[in-house]
């Protein structure tokens, strides 16, 4: 075998202990953190998505200090381990595809900027200043760890709608199954959609469910019932799913109608929620543009309901 060879035979193995050993070590932290760390039950902090994968880009990046590597070929190895980790998260983690894919570019991020992090800090040779980074950011993601997370939101969102508030409000309370294709790009890939709602009664206290496209079903109760003005309905149980149960709970919905007094009703939609997984710049972001394709879907279809 050439030197050459061997060379690239070092190298290869090289990349592939860094992939081996960030993963390793990012398991382990989040399996000590679920059983020693007092957090609460549910909520991924946002050290998990944010500090984890730096350390992961400079464990590998440790790994391959002596390989001469470009910073195209950094890249390349730093997504390949990410890769790992997604896949593991999805066989031990019980993720989501869905959930895996919104996460997906924190991850491929995090892990790069570290790897890039790491080649700047093992090229300095600084042993002092290389552990000073590494306790920083391990002391960074216990205090975060350790710390309180809750996280409310409201969305709202309104429709113009060419027919009198007492047409809109039949369709309001309860609606017949949507029949149109879904436009939102995640309801296209598996993502549940809206499809129909039920109610027990048309009347205060009445249980309401909404059905979504793949039979899930979110019960609900309705709080405020003013007929052809305001319907406010509280989420009593929502669905156990891995692409929802511990990353959001959605409280309270409710559907408000404005005459406009030339015939036609401004309907406004209304969610509530609190978010469970941080950081919330980033997630809030899905969680809202969801919601509020959540409600189009359904204020669409009760205005085609209204006008005909």
């Amino acid at each position: 075998m050439s030197l050459k060879q061997t060379f690239y035979k070092v190298r290869s193995s090289k990349i592939v202990q860094g992939i081996l050993i960030a993963n390793i070590f990012a398991f382990l932290i989040i399996g000590m953190q679920s059983s020693l760390l007092p957090k609460d039950v549910g909520v991924l902090v946002f050290s998990e998505f944010v500090i984890i994968p730096l350390l992961m880009g400079i464990i590998m990046a440790w790994s391959w200090k002596d390989t001469n590597m470009r910073g195209t070929q950094i890249t390349a190895c730093s997504i390949l381990g990410s890769l790992m980790a997604i896949l593991l998260s999805f066989i031990f983690l019980g993720e989501g595809i869905i959930c895996l894919l919104i996460v997906s570019p924190l991850i491929f991020g995090f892990v790069i900027a570290g790897a890039f992090i790491g080649r700047s800090m093992f090229k300095k040779s600084n042993q002092k200043l290389n552990i000073s980074i590494v306790s920083l950011l391990l002391g960074i993601f216990i205090v975060d760890s350790l710390s309180d997370h809750h996280h409310e939101n409201m969305v709202s969102d309104e429709i113009l709608i060419h027919a009198s508030p007492a047409q809109v409000w039949q369709h309001v309370v309860a609606f017949d199954p949507i029949s149109q294709k879904e436009s939102y790009w995640l309801f296209n890939i598996g993502m549940p959609s809206p499809m129909a709602t039920t109610v027990s009664e048309h009347k205060l206290g009445a249980n309401r469910k909404c059905i979504f496209s793949n039979g899930y079903i979110f019960d609900e109760k309705i709080v405020k019932f003013d007929v052809n003005e305001n319907l406010v309905f509280d989420i009593i149980d929502q669905p156990k799913d891995p692409e929802i149960i511990g990353h959001i709970d959605i409280k309270r919905g409710q559907f408000m109608l404005k005459d406009n007094g030339n015939g036609t009703t401004t309907l406004i939609g209304n969610s509530w929620y609190n978010l469970h997984v941080f950081p919330t710049w980033y997630y809030d972001l899905w969680a809202e543009s969801i919601t509020r394709n959540v409600h189009f879907r359904v204020m669409e279809h009760i205005k085609l309901l209204s006008e005909r």
